[in-house]
C-alpha cells in the first residue's frame, strides 16, 4: 500500500513513519513517498527516517520526489501536510496582526485568515490532480487551518477527504486519566469546528463522567485545559473547551502576552527549525538524535504564551508525546481494512448540526470503516457555541470565496466578520500588510 506525504520535508513527518514502523499487520503500507518543493528538506527528512527504521524488519521502503504528480500517481492514501510560505509566513501573519492589536495564531482570527487565503488556492489545486491522477485515493489533511481547508477540497473530492486533528484526542484522553478511566473505553461527547470544540460529555460504560469532573475544583485543576481556563469557568460552561477556545475567552490577555514575548511562536519554530536543517547540512550529524532533541523541545514550548497568561505552569509530560500521526494511522487502518472505529475527525456535516449546511466541514465524532468516515448523530449545541461556530464558519466560507474569486473586498469582509477582529478599518489594514508581505496573496485584487 502507498502513501504519499505532501510536506513530505517537515519536521513532523518521523512522526508519522515512526507510526507506521510499529504498524506489522497485512495490509499495511508498504512504501512511503514523500514530496517537497525543497530537496535540501527532502534530504535531511530522508536520513531521519532511515534511521528510525534500522533494525526494523520490512520498514516501509521510502523515496522522495519534488514532482507533485509522479507522487500522486498510484497513491492508496495522501496525507496533506503542506505550510504554503513556510514558517517565515507564519511569523508574518503574526507580527502583521500583532501591530493591529489583533490575534495572529495561525488557525485563529486575522493569522488564520491570512494562512487560510494563501493556502486555499494550493489545496484547491492538490484536490483537482488527486482527482485526476489517483481518483480512488484517501486524502487525510492535516494542514491548517484544518476545517477550512478539508472544506475547500471536499469541493472536489467529496467525502474521500477527511481532517484530522490531535487537539480533541489529547483532550479527551486527559480528561479520561482524570477521571481514572481508560481512553480507549470513553466514549467523548465532543463537537464543533477544528480549534473551536467542546467536551460535554465523557462516558464510560453508559455512565457521563463528566459531571463529577465538573463538581471537584482539585480534579478541574490538574490538567492542562483546567489550569488554562480555571476551574470557575469550565463550572460556568457545562463543558470543557478545545484548548484553542483560549483565544476567544481570553482573548485580550492572550494578544498582550504574544505582544509582550521575546518572539512569536512562529518566529521561535522558523528560528529552531533553521538550526535543525543547517545542521542536517553536517552529513555526520546523527540525525535521529538531533531530530528528536529539536521536537522535546518544540512540543515542550507549545501555547507557552497562553499558559503563561493564565498561570497555568509548564506542560505535563504526558501531553508531550504528540498523537496526530496515531490519529492518522488508525484512520488509515480503518478503512484500508475495515476495521471499524470510532474518531474524531473533519467531515462534511450532512445533517449532524442543523445549525450548519451538509457541506459545511465539522469536527465531531465518526464511525470509521472501508466506505469512509460517517459522522454520529451528537445533540445540538448550546447557544453560546453555536453563536461562535456559526459566526466562524461563516467568516470560512468568505474566505473560500475570497481564494475562488480573487476578490480582495471578499478577503476584507472575511476578516472583519471574524469576531476576533473588531473593525472594518482593522481588517482593511490587515489585507493591505499581507499583500505586502506575501507573494502567495498577489491574486487577491
Amino acid at each position: 500500500m502507498k502513501l504519499t506525504i505532501l510536506g513530505g520535508g517537515g519536521f513532523r513527518v518521523p512522526l508519522v513513519y515512526g507510526a507506521l514502523l510499529q504498524d506489522h499487520a497485512e495490509g499495511r503500507v508498504t512504501h512511503v513517498v514523500l514530496h517537497d518543493l525543497d530537496p535540501a528538506r527532502l534530504s535531511a527528512v530522508t536520513r531521519v527516517l532511515a534511521e528510525q527504521a534500522a533494525g526494523v524488519p520490512d520498514a516501509p521502503e521510502v523515496t522522495a520526489t519534488t514532482d507533485l504528480d509522479e507522487a500522486l500517481r498510484g497513491a492508496d492514501f495522501v496525507f496533506s501536510a503542506i505550510r504554503v510560505g513556510g514558517l517565515e509566513g507564519r511569523a508574518n501573519d503574526e507580527r502583521v496582526a500583532l501591530a493591529e492589536g489583533v490575534l495572529g495564531q495561525e488557525t485563529v482570527g486575522a493569522g488564520g485568515i491570512a494562512y487560510g487565503l494563501r493556502t486555499v488556492p494550493v489545496a484547491v489545486d492538490i484536490a483537482r490532480r488527486v482527482a485526476r491522477l489517483a481518483p480512488d485515493a484517501w486524502v487525510i489533511n492535516f494542514t491548517n487551518p484544518a476545517g477550512l481547508v478539508t472544506e475547500a477540497m471536499s469541493r472536489h473530492l467529496g467525502d474521500r477527504v477527511i481532517g484530522i486533528c490531535d487537539s480533541p484526542v489529547g483532550l479527551g484522553r486527559r480528561i479520561a486519566r482524570v477521571l481514572g478511566a481508560n481512553p480507549k473505553e470513553a466514549w467523548i461527547d465532543y463537537v464543533g469546528l477544528n480549534h473551536l470544540g467542546w467536551v460535554r460529555g465523557l462516558r464510560v460504560a453508559g455512565r457521563d463522567e463528566l459531571p463529577r469532573l465538573l463538581a471537584d475544583p482539585d480534579l478541574l485543576g490538574s490538567f492542562e485545559e483546567g489550569k488554562l481556563f480555571g476551574a470557575d469557568w469550565l463550572r460556568s460552561l457545562g463543558a470543557i473547551p478545545n484548548e484553542y477556545l483560549h483565544y476567544y475567552y481570553f482573548n485580550r490577555e492572550a494578544v498582550r502576552a504574544y505582544q509582550q514575548a521575546e518572539k512569536t511562536r512562529g518566529a521561535f519554530l522558523h528560528d529552531q527549525q533553521a538550526r535543525f536543517y543547517a545542521e542536517m547540512r553536517n552529513p555526520d550529524a546523527p540525525a535521529w538524535k538531533v531530530w528528536d532533541r529539536t521536537r522535546a523541545e518544540r512540543e515542550a514550548t507549545y501555547m507557552a504564551e497562553n499558559r503563561e497568561s493564565a498561570g497555568a505552569g509548564e506542560r505535563d509530560e504526558d501531553d508531550l508525546s504528540g498523537g496526530y500521526e496515531k490519529v492518522a494511522l488508525a484512520l488509515m487502518r480503518a478503512i484500508a481494512r475495515d476495521e471499524r472505529t470510532t474518531l474524531i475527525l473533519n467531515v462534511r456535516n450532512q445533517r449532524t448540526l442543523s445549525v450548519l449546511d451538509t457541506d459545511a466541514v465539522i469536527e465531531v465524532p465518526c464511525l470509521v470503516d472501508a466506505n469512509g468516515a460517517h459522522p454520529v448523530t451528537v445533540d445540538p449545541l448550546p447557544d453560546h457555541a453555536t453563536g461562535l461556530v456559526c459566526a466562524v464558519k461563516a467568516v470560512e466560507r468568505e474566505v473560500l470565496a475570497a481564494a475562488d474569486s480573487g476578490s480582495r473586498a471578499t478577503a476584507v469582509k472575511a476578516f472583519a466578520l471574524h469576531p476576533l477582529v473588531d473593525s472594518v478599518n482593522v481588517a482593511r489594514r490587515l489585507v493591505e500588510g499581507y499583500t505586502d508581505v506575501h507573494p502567495g496573496l498577489a491574486y487577491l485584487r
